[in-house]
């Protein structure tokens, strides 16, 4: 298979795995849990994964370093990997509702975070173990047994492997004011990635800064996320994490376990009501 040929064999499998598949549900309200997908792919020798740990935190793996946490007995090259990714859009009926609250998360969004993260999970599997059974070698860092959020003095509270970031170096868009990832399909989304030992075509990263996709940053304007944070986590002058995982563990938590009985950590009011929403701002015309 070219490398052109398996980025369009990416792109149809993970897109009829979220499409096509019953699992994708948010099984109390009967329907789906997200849209289309959006595919990315970056190389594992990307000059960016080795900028995280400055940017980040030395606990952040590179893809050769999480590949070795799988695989501790196969020599690889950061050359040899690629990192696909992808984006999971929420549907229109679960930010509508998302969009009328302004203190906790709406039911359905909660269930998304929940019942939509299990399908992400299940779907990681699923992408790795087809290129396993291909007789590749496939990793999905974020289940690894060591993946876990850690305290640096670089960023705070992160994970040593970050989705987003990794969609980033994918080329699937850029960070915005509240730290949120804002893709061609918007803000409210969820992150999934695999690692694979293949030769894949990567998606060009088109974007001027690691900002560019946010109005604040490219022109200034908007702000509109400050405005949804309940707790003013969200500023001028940025994402104030601590602030933002004192809340969610304190109040939506909370709320989100006697809602559904499931231990779940959803928030997003900011993902909602923004400009960036379910769009790229700058190339919608916003202001």
């Amino acid at each position: 298979m070219t490398p052109t040929a398996f980025l369009q064999y990416c792109n149809e499998l993970v897109t009829n795995l979220v499409i096509q598949t019953p699992n994708n549900s948010l099984h109390a309200f009967d329907e789906k849990a997200w849209d289309t997908p959006l595919i990315g792919v970056a190389r594992g020798d990307d000059p960016l994964f080795t900028e995280y740990k400055q940017i980040i935190g030395t606990v952040h793996w590179t893809p050769a370093e999480a590949f070795a946490l799988a695989y501790p007995d196969r020599a690889v090259t950061a050359e040899e990997l690629r990192v696909v990714c992808w984006i999971l859009p929420q549907t229109e009926r679960t930010r509508r509702e998302q969009r009328e609250e302004t203190e906790v998360p709406a039911p359905r969004w909660i269930y998304s975070r929940h019942y939509g993260e299990l399908f992400n999970e299940w779907l990681r599997c699923k992408v790795r173990d087809e290129f396993i059974g291909m007789g590749l070698k496939a990793t999905a860092p974020i289940l690894l047994p060591d993946w876990a959020y850690r305290q640096t003095p670089e960023a705070g509270l992160c994970s040593n492997w970050s989705e987003r970031h990794a969609a980033y170096a994918a080329g699937l868009g850029t960070f915005g004011l509240s730290d949120g990832f804002i893709s061609e399909v918007g803000k409210a989304i969820r992150i999934g990635s695999v690692i694979v030992s293949a030769d894949i075509e990567t998606t060009p990263r088109r974007a001027t800064s690691h900002t560019a996709n946010c109005l604040f940053y490219a022109r200034g304007t908007c702000g509109a996320c400050i405005k949804r944070c309940p707790v003013t986590a969200i500023s001028r002058a940025g994402h104030d994490k601590n602030a933002c995982h004192n809340y969610i563990r304190q109040i939506t938590s909370p709320h989100a376990q006697q809602l559904s009985g499931q231990n779940v950590t959803p928030c997003g009011l900011c993902q909602v009501r923004i400009p960036c929403e379910e769009r790229n701002p700058l190339r919608s015309g916003s202001k």
